[in-house]
């Protein structure tokens, strides 16, 4: 109702019961930055939706200095339902249904559409990313926890090094066939 009202393109995307963006990407075997999650903190005693790629984990601090906030945390679950009137899990990026501002990592705008939940376990909605951006007028700003992102890229290039070292180098033989 609220992307119809506002005219904004949009596909529903039904799926079976899912708890976590993690959960969604696997279900609907998609990569984790094609799926946004949405978080909700609190800052300077008022609520914020912090919206990113599925894969990413939000960095505090950073959201604290792109924001000139004094205190920034995240609000857990059971909060967020009394708060929002909704169940832990269902929250949707769209600041504006739940009266909140909305902040949008930069990562999110390098995908052009993104699946978000839709307000329950079992539906989603993929929209282009930039319409999301324009409809809730949300900041922008680089929020994920970088340090995270390069342990991974390490760890994969350690990794990828190690199995080339530890491998077998396979024999190149040539099978002579006999006429």
């Amino acid at each position: 109702a609220h992307l119809n009202k506002h005219k904004v393109p949009y596909a529903h995307v039904p799926h079976k019961t899912v708890f976590t963006a993690y959960d969604l990407a696997n279900t609907l075997k998609k990569k984790l930055n094609e799926i946004a999650k949405t978080l909700v903190v609190e800052i300077d005693k008022k609520y914020l939706l912090v919206v990113l790629p599925a894969n990413m984990r939000v960095d505090l601090n950073k959201v604290k200095k792109v924001l000139k906030a004094k205190a920034v945390h995240l609000v857990p679950e059971e909060m967020i339902e009394k708060i929002f009137k909704i169940k832990a899990g269902t929250i949707t990026p769209f600041g504006s249904v739940h009266g909140a501002e909305v902040l949008l990592d930069k990562a999110l705008l390098k995908t052009k559409e993104v699946i978000v939940n839709a307000g329950s376990f079992t539906d989603a909605v993929r929209l282009k990313t930039k319409d999301l951006h324009l409809l809730e007028k949300a900041t922008l700003g680089d929020i994920r926890d970088t340090a995270v992102a390069k342990l991974k890229k390490a760890v994969r290039i350690v990794t990828k090094k190690i199995t080339k070292q530890v491998a077998p180098k396979k024999k190149k033989t040539a099978a002579k066939k006999k006429k």
